[in-house]
């Protein structure tokens, strides 16, 4: 088998697409000769690399995944206890952050919306209810990308061995052959002087 057909489009997937990488069982599947060896691995590494490059993006994902779900649970939370608040509550006396060691007091009093950070310097208010169910749905949504975030990070790093191994069976191959080779052409050579006869002198 060609290098260039070690892994064809319609290769299996997981269900985020990342394809699986092929397994060598026999590595005559996938080399025929010697010839072949160089650009068989040469096309595994490629492909550990690539592997390796989608790791560490899904990990830089999965950290920042780590960050938000917080920030968005801390947000609902607070979200769900204004919503039980009475019309004729007190205000409530709060402390809230301005930045990493900056706090500041205010009074809060009854409210049936919330302003919301939507990104890029945008805010919006909502009423309280539709922000819960906001919230609520980007919660769910951002627990199931982390979630699938960390099984693609245990299927990549699974390819990544399967390629290794499958590098080292095509490299043991290739050796194994070089020296069955060089012991053939050494009992060829052995073969042909015993096979010929030193003439007598006169």
């Amino acid at each position: 088998m060609s290098s260039t057909q070690v892994q064809g489009k319609d290769a299996p997937t997981n269900p985020r697409g990342i394809p699986f990488a092929p397994f060598v069982d026999k590595v005559e599947d996938y080399v025929s000769s010697r010839a072949e060896v160089d650009g068989t691995m040469k096309s595994f590494q490629e492909m550990i690399s690539k592997y390796q490059f989608m790791e560490v993006n899904t990990q830089r994902r999965s950290a920042g995944l780590k960050d938000k779900i917080p920030d968005i649970q801390k947000t609902l939370d607070t979200v769900q206890f204004l919503k039980t608040r009475e019309p004729d509550a007190d205000p409530l006396e709060a402390t809230f952050e301005l930045n990493d060691t900056l706090y500041a007091k205010a009074h809060v009093p009854y409210t049936d919306e919330v302003y919301l950070w939507l990104g890029a310097n945008v805010m919006l208010a909502y009423p309280i209810p539709e922000a819960e169910e906001l919230l609520q749905g980007k919660l769910d949504a951002a627990k199931t990308t982390l979630a699938n975030c960390e099984e693609d990070l245990d299927f990549l790093r699974e390819q990544i061995t399967t390629l290794e191994v499958a590098t080292a069976r095509v490299y043991n191959w290739d050796v194994t052959r070089k020296r069955k080779e060089k012991t053939e052409l050494g009992d060829y050579g052995k073969g042909e002087m015993e096979g010929k006869q030193i003439a007598p002198n006169g």
